[in-house]
């Protein structure tokens, strides 16, 4: 049975048996923003947070959940609307009035300087002065020491920042906003990056705040998470706010279709791997970043027809960099690079293109797509001389009718492809980069963080349109840093960590998260034996 929230017709709330005594800290009446460019992002949103409570907040790209939370945090400022804090309005214009208000958030993109130490990152801007003039290292190094203790955050605060793991890192920037007394914390997919290890860690730390009386909120695409450690769920879609509920009273696939409005299916099926010919085999790659150090160390890896080879680890552990090697960004210093059995000479893309290898990037902006351009430019960006009638003009006529079909293949919402690729959501964006790069002709596809920041339902079909082309009989290499995506997707993998494969899984059937994470950290390493006699 469902029941309207008292004051909030837009909020359907499921048999939540609201107690009297629970305290709204937060409350958002009606908010409106439109953008300059005539995009509405936010409409009749009505949202509020109890003291003392973990409160998801989840919906597709370009539901209006960052915008929502740029909003709270000063960032942007809405059009209509009234924001209620501690029982009275506020107008938050900035982020330095949004910590004046006890409003701290820590966004997905770390904000840290890596020379600097934890120490230094946590006093930025706000350091204690000794004479009115010298920063006074002995208090800063005490109060950060004291609150990373209080807080029960094991860390060193005289480290570098360039030293530490990503785990740390979130520390450090959950620490930042604590020290400025922060009582409402606003956390932006803050385990995108962690291993399964670091995750429990932090979830420990959110309850220790929790008991200590701070508010969070929690945006997250990781459903697991938000029913282990959430109370509340708060579900966005096109623009507004659709229900809130209590975690004990939904399930992940309730809030998965609510999320996009339809049922969507969480899990991709996949039949038996008919593994073929070696397609792409790297043998004792080795590659030097621009500051000296050894990103890849010896890297060796055979990917073959009709197989899901998934490339996990903790981001910064040489996959990046592997990727750029083999679709030809960056050229190894050493090591070889065969595909079909014959070496490559030259490292450019266009020379990997020829070999019908594609890629789809992890920076859909950067490096996936050109963001003026149509979405029908876009889809042919890569074989634009197919569509070329005596080598001078474009067959329009033909790239339309294609790129309808591709648009309507992948589901892509869009009023036209000749719009902007920029104006589509970041999850049609990653549809338009995948709908060029999944073709027929492909015969190797590199998938790099292919569903990272994207909603359920553009993940969906994205995972399923890579499992058809396994099934097609296209080998296909996933860089993933979601484990969950590389245990459903992959029929074996490698683990990198300090630049080296440290281990490989030629069946992921039975392999576990867990097990997974106590490689990706170095804590499991296979020996270089083991995993060249399985390779």
């Amino acid at each position: 049975m469902s029941s309207h929230c008292k004051g909030h017709p837009h909020i359907l709330v499921k048999d939540i048996g609201v107690k009297m005594n629970e305290k709204v800290i937060l409350k958002v009446e009606n908010i409106l923003k439109v953008y300059p460019n005539g995009i509405v992002a936010n409409r009749n949103v009505n949202f509020e947070v109890f003291e003392g409570e973990i409160h998801a907040l989840i919906g597709e790209n370009g539901a209006g959940k960052s915008t929502l939370m740029k909003i709270l945090f000063g960032i942007e400022s809405p059009e209509e609307g009234r924001i209620i804090l501690n029982g009275e309005e506020v107008k938050i214009e900035n982020s330095k009035k949004a910590i004046s208000l006890g409003i701290g958030m820590v966004h997905q993109h770390f904000m840290l300087v890596d020379s600097l130490t934890i120490a230094e990152n946590i006093a930025l801007g706000n350091e204690p002065k000794k004479r009115g003039f010298f920063i006074d290292k002995a208090r800063m190094i005490k109060k950060a020491e004291e609150y990373a203790k209080k807080y029960n955050f094991k860390i060193n605060i005289t480290d570098k920042i360039e030293d530490v793991s990503v785990g740390v890192k979130q520390k450090t920037e959950i620490l930042k906003a604590l020290v400025r007394d922060v009582k409402l914390l606003i956390l932006d997919e803050p385990t995108a990056v962690l291993t399964p290890q670091e995750t429990k860690e932090l979830f420990a730390e959110l309850k220790t705040l929790k008991k200590q009386g701070h508010t969070i909120i929690f945006i997250s695409h990781k459903l697991n998470e938000i029913m282990e450690i959430c109370d509340r769920v708060t579900i966005m879609r096109h623009g507004t706010t659709v229900e809130t509920c209590y975690i004990k009273d939904t399930n992940p696939q309730d809030i998965s279709n609510k999320m996009v409005g339809r049922e969507i299916v969480l899990h991709v099926d996949k039949g038996e791997v008919k593994r073929g010919e070696v397609c792409l085999e790297a043998d004792n790659l080795v590659y030097v970043n621009s500051i000296g150090k050894k990103m890849l160390d010896g890297v060796s890896l055979k990917l073959r027809k009709g197989e899901i080879l998934s490339v996990a680890g903790v981001e910064g552990n040489g996959q990046a960099e592997l990727a750029a090697v083999l679709t030809g960004m960056k050229a190894p210093i050493s090591g070889t690079l065969k595909i079909f059995g014959q070496e490559i000479k030259t490292f450019t893309p266009a020379t990997l293109r020829r070999n019908r290898l594609t890629y789809i990037p992890e920076d859909r902006m950067r490096n996936g797509c050109a963001a003026k351009l149509a979405i029908v430019d876009n889809l042919f960006a890569d074989k634009i001389d197919k569509y070329l009638i005596g080598n001078i003009f474009l067959n329009r006529k033909k790239m339309r009718k294609k790129a309808e079909d591709m648009v309507k293949d992948f589901s892509i919402k869009c009023g036209s492809i000749n719009h902007q690729v920029q104006v589509l959501s970041g999850g049609n964006i990653q549809k338009v980069v995948a709908a060029r790069e999944l073709t027929e002709e492909a015969r190797i596809i590199i998938a790099e963080q292919p569903t990272r920041g994207i909603d359920a339902g553009a993940s969906e079909l994205i995972r399923r349109k890579i499992v058809e082309y396994r099934d097609k009989g296209a080998a296909i290499l996933l860089i993933s840093a979601d484990l969950n995506e590389v245990l459903e997707l992959s029929d074996s993998a490698i683990v990198m960590h300090n630049g080296r494969v440290n281990a490989y899984f030629k069946d992921t059937s039975k392999l576990t998260e867990e097990e997974l994470g106590y490689y990706m950290l170095g804590v499991k390493n296979q020996s270089k034996e083991e995993v060249n006699a399985i390779l």
